[in-house]
């Protein structure tokens, strides 16, 4: 039997990955010296069981390589005509990855997008999701270069691991063949076995720009439709409409500056 001295307890807990313990066993040993054995045990369990949660949220955080800090709490949606909000909060419980399903989200430059879907992507980290975020020109080069070192299928698989994939913009990577092929064998591996979180300025209709080969383009709509969410973003570009509301802020200055100096 390993003999396990006070000298040495603190040794053994970091030995067994029990850092919590480690850290906290006297603090907590002070605050609750009443309580009985199995009390005592249940707050170092406590402890532990949060300085883990911590640390896995942590990692799969670092993971998802996220570009920024967003949220639903700052995402305003009520400048969104018809997007459901309702609808937004359910898939923020991530249930739609156990059934292998999609989020498409369309709209025009600055309705929201990247930060709805960042926002999102957050929820599910808190949750314990695995997540991987990607723009899709930044996942195309990935993809050619894993092609051109005969490690294409590595790369995807690498992939696999995440719950729920990422890409971000996909409208701004008109594609020739070779480019059309290795997305669309990406999106063919991950077809109800991983979900997908796909960002688009353009709506379907004219996706043969980015596939140019219409029989591509119709194998791959068909793929991310099939069990799929499409919310649509219709709204003024939020960068505008800040623009528009800066720039009126300052005529309406002037005016009264004016006024002032009458």
């Amino acid at each position: 039997m390993i003999d396990i001295t006070t000298t040495n307890l603190e040794t053994h807990l970091r030995q067994l990955c029990l850092s919590a313990f480690a850290n906290n066993y006297k603090k907590i040993a002070q605050e609750n010296e009443t309580k009985d054995h199995i009390e005592y045990l249940r707050w170092l369990v406590s402890a532990e069981m949060e300085h883990r949660y911590q640390k896995r949220i942590e990692y799969l955080l670092h993971k998802a390589k996220l570009p920024r800090n967003k949220t639903l709490q700052s995402f305003d949606y009520k400048r969104i005509q018809g997007l459901s909000w309702l609808q937004v909060k359910e898939l923020a419980e991530g249930d739609f990855m156990d059934r292998y399903e999609n989020i498409l989200i369309f709209g025009n430059p600055g309705t929201g997008k990247t930060h709805l879907a960042i926002a999102l992507a957050q929820e599910w980290c808190l949750q314990g999701r695995r997540v991987h975020y990607t723009t899709a020109a930044q996942l195309m080069q990935n993809l050619l270069k894993a092609k051109r070192d005969l490690t294409l299928n590595a790369y995807v698989k690498k992939l696999d691991y995440f719950a729920v994939l990422i890409i971000d913009d996909i409208s701004y990577i008109p594609c020739d063949r070779q480019e059309t092929d290795v997305l669309f064998e990406l999106l063919a591996t991950r077809y109800e076995m991983r979900s997908i979180v796909l960002t688009s300025n353009l709506p379907f209709a004219k996706w043969d720009q980015i596939f140019k080969d219409q029989m591509t383009t119709t194998a791959a709509i068909d793929r991310l439709v099939h069990h799929s969410h499409i919310l649509e973003l219709t709204a003024e570009s939020y960068r505008i409409a800040t623009a528009k509301k800066t720039r009126g802020q300052k005529n309406s200055n002037d005016s009264i500056k004016i006024l002032e100096n009458g």
